[in-house]
């Protein structure tokens, strides 16, 4: 019985490892984290043409910041707010 233990809570600290890897807010804050920093670089680079087709607005700049802000709130949110692992049926 102990040795069926051992596996069941192997199985179970495995699972609760993959739920947080695949946790939907570590994808979405770490791609807008990703392309933030690229549009970022993008605006900060940003040529007087550029700048003049824009009407003097650096909008690249200007949305790269927002999806840096963005990308990192999700990625708090996850640090301070993990998903709890799912408790095993007792009833069962």
């Amino acid at each position: 019985m102990s040795e069926l233990h051992n596996e069941v809570s192997e199985l179970e600290s495995k699972s609760a490892t993959a739920a947080r890897l695949f946790d939907i807010r570590r994808i979405i804050g770490g791609l807008f984290v990703v392309y933030g920093v690229l549009v970022t670089i993008a605006g900060i680079t940003a040529s007087d043409a550029d700048l003049k087709k824009a009407e003097d607005i650096n909008i690249n700049l200007w949305t790269g910041l927002g999806m840096l802000a963005l990308g990192l709130f999700f990625l708090v949110w996850l640090k301070l707010r993990p998903i709890a692992p799912p408790t095993p049926d007792e009833s069962a």
